[in-house]
């Protein structure tokens, strides 16, 4: 149960709250998607278009084998944490907004 007295629970499942909270989700999917899509395809086009500069051996390998086989996990993972903590903080901010909205609401 909310702490709050005042926090109308009806609200928070409301359409308008669902609305605004998927909009703001799914900008950030986007933003993430296309962060993934320039690594996914970037790659590709780099070798095509620079093949010279992909070639250059970093620590034994070829920089297009550095970044496909050894920095393409970490990117992913970045880009998931950023997206996971970036979606709970969105939650948490709509939550917040709705509880606040809420009490103006109730008097």
């Amino acid at each position: 149960m909310s702490k709050n007295p005042n926090l109308k629970p009806e609200y928070i499942h409301s359409e308008e709250f669902l609305h605004g909270l998927m909009k703001r989700q799914l900008k950030l999917s986007i933003s993430c998607a296309a962060a993934f899509a320039i690594l996914l395809f970037g790659l590709p086009l780099m070798n095509y278009v620079a093949p010279d500069f992909m070639a250059q051996r970093v620590g034994g390998f070829t920089l297009s084998w550095l970044v496909l086989g050894v920095l393409f996990f970490p990117y992913v993972w970045i880009i998931a944490k950023f997206f996971i903590s970036r979606s709970m903080a969105l939650e948490n901010a709509e939550v917040r907004n709705a509880t606040e909205g809420s009490k103006t609401n109730c008097y």
